[in-house]
């Protein structure tokens, strides 16, 4: 349906930082280097804590130019950082269907751009 918010999903715990998602974007939108982007990593870390266990986060952090890629996804296509993730922890569709993935996915978030 049209009125439905399309967004993408990011399962942060398994993302390894292999920057395959920033790279897609900037090859999909021709974008050159040192040009902003429509997702950066946030990497913080390692962090340790009282318990003597050591964090380390990988964020991926889509920004203001992000629109879901909105011509392929028009064409059915995934958005290309979707589709090039090496990892496969992030995932696209409606907002309800990716709430709903999200409950079994505790360190995850849903980007949902404006539309």
């Amino acid at each position: 349906m049209a009125d439905q918010k399309y967004g993408i999903l990011v399962d942060y715990q398994w993302c390894t930082g292999c920057r395959s998602c920033v790279m897609a974007c900037k090859v999909e939108h021709g974008w050159q280097a040192g040009e902003a982007n429509g997702i950066m990593l946030f990497e913080d870390g390692p962090t340790k804590f009282p318990n003597g266990k050591f964090e380390y986060t990988i964020l991926p952090v889509f920004t203001s130019l992000c629109d879901l890629c909105k011509d392929r996804t028009e064409m059915g296509k995934l958005p290309t950082c979707v589709h090039h993730c090496q990892a496969a922890c992030m995932k696209y569709g409606t907002v309800e269907e990716l709430a709903e993935k999200a409950k079994e996915m505790p360190r995850s978030w849903i980007y949902v751009p404006e539309q």
